[in-house]
C-alpha cells in the first residue's frame, strides 16, 4: 500500500498552515502525528496533492490550566494526555479514552487534533470529549472561533473545521468529580471500536453508532426520570444508525450499544 504522490510542505506557523490551506485549496491537507490521514492515504481512499506538515508549530502542544477549563493543545499526543496530572485530576474520562487508542506507537504519535478533526464517529476521544462537554478551536484567516461538540461533527469524516481552518485548541471544562466511565468494546485491544460509550455527569454519548458521535437522549431522558440503569440501557439503540461490516453486523452493534451504557452507568456511579 503505498500512497499517491504528493507535495511535503513544512510550516513554522499556525497562519503560515492557515495561508497554505487557502492557497493548495481542496488539494491539501494538514499533517500531525499522521496516524489517522497516512493510513487513509496508503489506501488510496485519501488523495491530497499537498501535505502541510505542522509537527514543528511549538505553540499546538501542551496542557494548562485556564480558569475553569483546560486547554489542550492540538499537537499533544494521546501519551502525552493520558500521563498528565492536570488531565487526570481535572478531566479523567478523557485521560481513560486516550489510554485506549491503538497502540504504544500510535498513543506517541498519534494527536488530539489530528484524532477529532479526522471526524470519525468511532474516534475514542472524540466521544470522550463529547461527553465532557468540550469545544473546539478553530483559527483561520478570519480569525477564532470556538465550535462546541454538538456543532463540531456533521457526518462521516466530516467536521465544522473549514478548509483553510487550523484546529489549535480543546477546551475542556473541569469536571473532577463528575461521575464518568468510557467504555469500548474493540475485536482486538489496538483496534478502532466497534461500539463505544462515554458517560460524564448526565451525558451519555455513544461511537460508532452512526456517521458521528450520537447523544443517547432517550437514556438520558431515562435517568432523570428516575429509571434503573438496566431500563435507561435498553433505549441505547434509539436513534441511532450503525452500520454493517466485518467486525459486527448492525443488529450486534445496537446490542452492544445496551450492554455498554449499562456497565458505564454501573461503573459511573460506583464513583459517586
Amino acid at each position: 500500500m503505498i500512497p499517491a504522490l504528493f507535495t511535503h510542505v513544512p510550516v513554522t506557523t499556525i497562519k503560515e498552515a492557515s495561508d497554505a490551506l487557502n492557497h493548495y485549496g481542496d488539494d491539501a491537507k494538514l499533517l500531525a502525528g499522521g496516524h489517522s490521514l497516512i493510513p487513509l492515504m496508503k489506501l488510496r481512499l485519501a488523495t491530497p496533492g499537498y501535505l502541510i506538515d505542522i509537527a514543528r508549530i511549538n505553540d499546538l502542544r501542551g496542557i494548562r490550566e485556564d480558569k475553569d477549563k483546560l486547554v489542550v493543545g492540538a499537537l499533544t499526543t494521546h501519551e502525552q494526555i493520558e500521563n498528565s496530572p492536570l488531565i487526570r485530576k481535572y478531566a479523567p474520562i478523557i485521560g481513560a479514552a486516550a489510554k485506549l487508542v491503538g497502540d504504544p506507537q500510535v498513543r506517541n504519535r498519534g494527536t488530539i487534533g489530528g484524532s477529532v478533526a479526522h471526524g470519525d464517529a468511532a474516534s475514542d476521544l472524540s466521544v470522550a470529549l463529547f461527553g465532557a462537554n468540550a469545544s473546539f478551536v478553530a483559527t483561520g484567516p478570519n480569525g477564532k472561533r470556538v465550535i462546541s461538540a454538538v456543532d463540531f461533527f456533521l457526518g462521516f469524516w466530516t467536521t465544522a473545521l473549514n478548509q483553510d481552518d487550523v484546529l489549535t485548541e480543546i477546551h475542556i471544562p473541569y469536571a473532577p468529580s463528575t461521575n464518568w466511565s468510557y467504555q469500548k468494546f474493540t475485536i482486538r485491544s489496538q483496534d478502532w471500536a466497534v461500539v463505544s460509550v462515554a458517560v460524564s455527569g448526565s451525558n451519555i454519548i455513544l461511537g460508532a453508532m452512526g456517521e458521528i458521535p450520537l447523544r443517547a437522549e432517550k437514556c438520558e431522558q431515562a435517568i432523570a426520570s428516575g429509571a434503573d440503569f438496566e431500563q435507561a440501557a435498553s433505549f441505547a439503540d434509539e436513534g441511532t444508525s450503525p452500520s454493517s461490516d466485518i467486525r459486527a453486523s448492525a443488529d450486534y452493534r445496537r446490542h452492544l450499544a445496551k450492554v455498554l451504557v449499562f456497565d458505564a452507568l454501573t461503573e459511573a456511579k460506583k464513583r459517586s
